[in-house]
């Protein structure tokens, strides 16, 4: 029989948009989550929270690591990381020797768009003006490191899934150097998903590679890394797996290794180590043991059901949202290219500092914080970002809120 998960279904529960919409089923999950109900929260993409049982795994080994200390670290810890590395590895879709851990998916990113060796003088790299700051502060930087053209792209809006094909299809026709794609699978800016595996599978034919950033993707949409048709990942487990703060992991898949350097700082390690690409020092260890309890949580709800309810609570908002004269939405409702996360504006509202006051009103006037986001060829905007912690009720505050604001 199939093991019954925390919603009380089986494998073959069919995830229709009735068991998303069950506030008693969903409701049991939330209250597995200590959160704060001074404010509505609609902000859940810095970092996710941790599940009770989750904190008291990790509140656990932590006084363990501190009790311990390097008499466990340098004996037991190893062999229980790798037990580790092993099954975070294995939940991804990826061999063990395919992935590592890192402090976040920055930490990852930085190392393969830094690390990444195939570059030559005359050569090109695309980013994207969705992409995450600190991924385009690094492509930006390969001009001076690696004497290659760096080349930035704005994301067509409203961005349609063909659409935005056709944009990166057209910059990979355009500039026949190219070597080197950074790809988005899910925005932190607006929370539109990508069609990251049929633009990783187009620049293969350009002999292009593509580095992404599946920071929002892993825990948020209902998939395996393998499927984005990409070489070199890199991965947050703190954000909508649930894991503590402080690990990411990063994965270059079999046979690409040599295309990625070792870190400076790895003195003497194996050249055929997915670990040597990464030099961490010394990490939370206490948060990488608790990895297990993380992915024991998330997988007792099951991706697919999680995926569903991520998406219910946004579809809760951006429908009566798109029916408000003032607001436009900047995801659309295209099979596949949303998950929790979607961005609103006050129409013409574009400026920096009119998203901050909008942010602002919501919280002071509304009790409901959300957060803005800068960065976007067309504008800024304001980001909502719902979690399992959230209720059907306070989404419909906030569609309250917002009608009073929009006019």
């Amino acid at each position: 029989m199939d093991r019954r998960t925390l919603l009380g279904a089986t494998a073959a529960t069919a995830i229709t948009p009735a068991f998303a919409m069950d506030e008693d089923r969903w409701a049991a999950i939330a209250a597995q989550y200590d959160v704060t109900r001074k404010t509505v929260q609609l902000e859940h993409g810095n970092w996710g929270m941790m599940a009770r049982p989750v904190l008291a795994t990790y509140r656990a080994q932590l006084e363990r690591v501190n009790r311990d200390t390097s008499f466990y670290a340098r004996r037991e810890m190893p062999g229980e990381v790798e037990a580790i590395r092993a099954r975070a590895a294995a939940f991804f879709g990826v061999k063990t020797e395919e992935f590592a851990f890192t402090r976040n998916a920055t930490e990852a990113m930085r190392a393969l768009i830094l690390g990444y060796n195939k570059l030559r003088p005359g050569d090109a790299v695309l980013h994207a003006d969705l992409d995450y700051d600190s991924m385009q502060a690094c492509m930006e930087s390969l001009h001076a490191r690696r004497g290659v053209e760096v080349i930035k792209i704005a994301l067509p809006l409203p961005a349609t899934h063909q659409a935005l094909i056709e944009a990166y299809a057209q910059a990979f026709i355009r500039h026949p150097n190219l070597r080197m794609v950074l790809l988005t699978h899910v925005s932190h800016r607006t929370g539109l998903v990508l069609p990251v595996a049929e633009i990783a599978a187009m620049a293969k034919l350009h002999d292009i590679d593509a580095i992404v950033d599946a920071a929002h993707g892993v825990g948020q949409i209902d998939y395996k890394l393998p499927e984005l048709e990409a070489d070199f990942i890199g991965v947050n487990l703190h954000k909508w797996i649930g894991a503590p703060i402080g690990v990411g992991g990063i994965v270059i898949r079999e046979g690409r290794l040599a295309d990625i350097d070792v870190d400076p700082a790895e003195l003497g390690a194996k050249a055929d180590d997915i670990r040597a690409r990464v030099h961490t020092g010394t990490v939370d260890y206490a948060a990488q043991l608790a990895v297990p309890a993380a992915l024991d949580f998330h997988e007792s709800i099951g991706a697919a059901a999680k995926q569903a309810r991520l998406r219910a609570l946004r579809d809760r908002w951006v429908r009566p949202a798109r029916e408000l004269a003032g607001v436009e939405v900047l995801v659309p409702d295209e099979p596949g290219s949303y998950g929790a996360i979607t961005a609103f504006r006050l129409k013409g509202q574009t400026s920096h500092d009119a998203c901050v006051a909008l942010a602002k009103r919501l919280l002071d006037e509304h009790g409901i914080f959300t957060v803005h986001r800068d960065g976007l060829a067309s504008g800024s905007c304001v980001r909502v970002t719902p979690a399992l912690a959230t209720s059907m009720e306070e989404v419909d505050r906030f569609v309250a809120a917002l009608r009073k604001i929009a006019g």
